[in-house]
């Protein structure tokens, strides 16, 4: 299985590109889509690495495909400005999906 890198931005695109993650730079919704939907067709590709940015600006679209395929696994990962998420985001996550406060 293979990873794909849709980013917002070139820097992460060719960091990636240098650790040999494929991948493409689109800044519009209908581009996003687009390849999202290249991404679907490849039964090769395992994982879909996301910049933060895109879950933040299109959330319809990345909720859609989170939420809809089982293949590939959708990971958001910050840019080269750091992550959008709060410093506690791990801890507040576990406790709003079980319900207990850690």
């Amino acid at each position: 299985m293979k990873m794909y890198l849709i980013s917002d931005n070139i820097d992460t695109y060719t960091g990636m590109r240098l650790a040999g993650v494929e991948g493409a730079v689109v800044h519009e919704k209908q581009e996003l889509k687009a390849e999202i939907d290249k991404v679907l067709a490849d039964k090769e590709i395992g994982i879909l690495l996301l910049t933060e940015k895109f879950g933040r600006n299109f959330p319809d679209v990345v909720n859609n495909v989170k939420l809809n395929c089982k293949v590939p696994l959708v990971v958001e990962i910050p840019d080269r400005h750091g992550t959008g998420r709060r410093s506690d985001f791990i801890t507040a996550y576990v406790n709003e999906a079980i319900g207990i406060k850690l």
